[in-house]
């Protein structure tokens, strides 16, 4: 389903998107607008994940430096194992 809608730009956004038309990166400067929405969506959907995954692991149990290190130590062993290095 499409919806218009009036969108205003300043000089500076109008003149960059005719740009990028021009440059044949995008067929139009609904098409220009409609990319720029989407990298929005996707940036907010990327930031709650993000955010879901911090919390997860304040909740989480806490490790030190050094029993962080000897975890990662050990699975670049066990990689390095399967791969016969």
């Amino acid at each position: 389903m499409s919806v218009k809608a009036s969108v205003s730009l300043t000089e500076a956004q109008d003149a960059y998107a005719r740009q990028l038309v021009q440059e044949g990166r995008f067929p139009s400067v609904s098409a220009v607008i409609q990319q720029g929405i989407e990298m929005l969506r996707k940036e907010g959907q990327t930031e709650a994940a993000l955010q879901s995954l911090l919390a997860q692991r304040q909740s989480g149990p806490m490790i030190g430096l050094a029993e962080g290190r000897r975890h990662t130590e050990e699975m670049i062993a066990r990689k390095r194992g399967a791969r016969g290095l």
